[in-house]
């Protein structure tokens, strides 16, 4: 039984469609990329799935009872204390901060507060958080945007090492093609 499944799926924002036509199907452990040129959709169509209540035609069919964890472009939520941003999200914060470590993070870093952090830091502190969180969908909207090499290699072999089901958009080719199962492309209508 798949987690996600996704037929002919046409949605958008009031004046018109932005997405039409998209059919995926996503089982548990499976990584699925959503791939297409800027304004075609993509975060449309994971926000969709997540919840976020957009008009649409065609059949979505979430498995009942489904936990997600999102990372979503936007970084702007984050302020205060990192330890204060861990104990509202409920995660592991030895756990993060570890990740963290593992992504390039000086232990003095963790004493900034996140409004300082650059815009590759936040991400990974979204990206951290979400590792931590135990999910069965996990929802990652271009993940590696400001994201260093180095960081792109870790998170490659973080996300190779766990077998939770994930359906991410991103731009980098090859780091879909070494994480993902399956690529959907969508077109820009």
């Amino acid at each position: 039984m798949p987690l996600l499944k996704a037929e002919n799926i046409s949605c958008g924002y009031g004046s018109g469609d932005i997405v039409s036509g998209v059919s995926l199907e996503l089982k548990s452990g499976e990584i699925l990329s959503v791939a297409g040129k800027n304004g075609c959709g993509k975060t449309s169509l994971l926000k969709l799935i997540a919840g976020e209540k957009l008009d649409y035609q065609g059949t979505l069919r979430i498995a009942s009872g489904l936990t997600f964890s999102v990372v979503s472009q936007d970084t702007s939520g984050l302020q205060g204390s990192l330890q204060e941003e861990l104990l509202k999200s409920g995660v592991d914060q030895s756990l993060c901060m570890t990740i963290l470590r593992n992504l390039g993070f000086e232990r003095t870093q963790f004493e900034i507060p996140l409004e300082q952090y650059s815009m590759g830091q936040k991400k990974k502190v979204l990206i951290a958080k979400s590792l931590c969180q135990k999910a069965h969908l996990y929802l990652w909207d271009e993940p590696l945007n400001y994201i260093d090499i180095f960081s792109r290699m870790q998170i490659e072999k973080l996300l190779l090492e766990q077998e939770a089901a994930m359906l991410f958009v991103e731009h980098d080719a090859a780091f879909c093609e070494n994480i993902a199962d399956k690529i959907v492309s969508i077109q820009r209508i």
